[in-house]
């Protein structure tokens, strides 16, 4: 822009387009939730049903979930660390780093400062709503859901029974697993899935191959929760770590849990690969070794905690 050209905007419409964009910065973001997520709802007696089916992995890619670790907690003055935690791409992060320093300390208040500020594992899956009495409208469309360990252990239990009586099943097979029935309660003010189970294994919705490959073809991507572009640099967190525990000041109050596992599965492929296909053969054998790569984890470390932590801050998980 020339001098002159300067002069002429001062008259007053430069201010006013600059007036506009102010106002702009000062409105609330738009765009709200994020509308390929299903989440359940409690109904007014304190209760939440739906029925849900696991769906495989998306088209090209090898997972039928993908798995983020991320730390939330509440910083002395008040401010959230809420972030992805570089470990879920296997990088340095600072919050585990800080966590390693304060519980090789050996003093108890630093290994509860540690607990505190623990990260949390959560998992996304593409899902199929069956029912959702609370969202008739819902029914029959495809999803993503997030949810954490309690649901988690239980696709592992149906993968590997632990009594001999009991049949493996694959809880992503479009035609030989099962559809899920999402039972919430409150417990002690916080929702529990405790009671949440599979119903008997069966063709998703009785549906023929065409119909269910077009479900299939709904997926969302999951690669993108594991995608770099998701996550911050380790200056970036650092920095908001600093800023959040104001570096030398007290840290958050304690929460006891223990820690999440990280683990490996096997790979798959697309909607005609053996993994997928009724004809898949020797998937026990991939899953055989599931539940010991799963390391177990306290009862109390679970989506439970999530919503615990952030109590009614949002109810996301």
């Amino acid at each position: 822009m020339s001098f002159a050209s300067l002069k002429k905007a001062s008259a007053g419409s430069s201010f006013a387009k600059l007036t506009k964009e102010i106002e702009k910065l000062n409105q609330p973001a738009a765009g709200g939730p994020d509308e390929r997520f299903w989440k359940p709802e409690m109904d007014k007696s304190g209760n939440g049903f739906a029925v849900i089916r696991f769906l495989p992995a998306p088209d090209s890619e090898e997972m039928p979930f993908a798995k983020v670790w991320s730390h939330a907690f509440k910083g002395p003055g008040g401010q959230w660390y809420i972030e992805n935690s570089l470990t879920t791409i296997g990088k340095d992060d600072p919050v585990g780093e800080l966590n390693r320093e304060l519980w090789n300390s050996g003093r108890e208040s630093d290994k509860a400062v540690a607990r505190a500020q623990k990260r949390k594992l959560s998992y996304y899956s593409n899902i199929y709503v069956v029912s959702d009495p609370a969202h008739p409208e819902n029914e029959g469309k495809v999803f993503l859901y997030k949810y954490g360990k309690k649901i988690f252990d239980k696709l592992v239990e149906a993968m590997q029974p632990a009594f001999a009586d009991e049949t493996p099943l694959d809880p992503f097979n479009l035609w030989k697993g099962a559809d899920f029935k999402v039972k919430i309660r409150k417990v002690e003010g916080y929702w529990n899935y405790d009671k949440s189970e599979f119903a008997a294994p069966a063709t998703l919705g009785q549906f023929d191959d065409d119909k269910l490959e077009s479900i299939w073809k709904q997926c969302y991507s999951l690669a993108e929760f594991e995608d770099l572009k998701n996550f911050k640099s380790y200056e970036q967190l650092k920095a908001r770590l600093d800023l959040v525990l104001g570096k030398t000041a007290p840290a958050p109050r304690p929460v006891d849990e223990s820690e999440e596992a990280v683990f490996d599965t096997p790979v798959g492929g697309g909607f005609n690969d053996p993994d997928i296909t009724p004809s898949s053969k020797g998937w026990g054998q991939e899953v055989s070794d599931f539940r010991e790569k799963a390391v177990a984890a306290s009862p109390v470390a679970d989506e439970d905690d999530t919503l615990s932590y952030f109590a009614k801050l949002a109810e996301e998980d």
